[in-house]
């Protein structure tokens, strides 16, 4: 039901503003926000480093080895391609942001080969 609500006029403002990503890029980043909160004490601002690497580990959690196929296959190819899909939230009213935070944060959080590839725990299985 909440994706229904999200798609019938959300949609169409945020493919207007940013028509690289899919919907479903923009759903995982707010599932994501409360991703990470949930691992925090007390909710706070979620700076731009935190919320890219709760993107990652929420990848790995829910998609596992294709992770990065399905992030890619949504248009979502590097950290601060996160940053746009959230920029394009706070542009369109959806997500707060505070006056330090800038779409830099997320440039160069992580590396998808890294992160979804030679550091997936079954590539250690391989060393010798």
């Amino acid at each position: 039901m909440a994706e229904l609500a999200f798609r019938d006029g959300i949609m169409d403002r945020i493919r207007l503003r940013e028509p690289r990503f899919d919907e479903r890029a923009y759903l995982f980043v707010l599932a994501a926000l409360e991703f990470c909160q949930q691992r925090l004490e007390e909710r706070r601002h979620i700076n731009g480093r935190e919320l890219a690497l709760s993107c990652r580990d929420l990848a790995l959690e829910r998609f596992g080895v294709m992770a990065r196929v399905v992030l890619e296959h949504w248009g979502v190819q590097s950290s601060a391609d996160i940053g746009d899909v959230v920029f394009t939230l706070v542009d369109l009213g959806l997500l707060m942001s505070q006056p330090t935070d800038t779409r830099d944060e997320f440039v160069d959080v992580f590396d998808f080969d890294q992160a979804f590839e030679r550091e997936y725990p079954w590539c250690g299985a391989l060393s010798v």
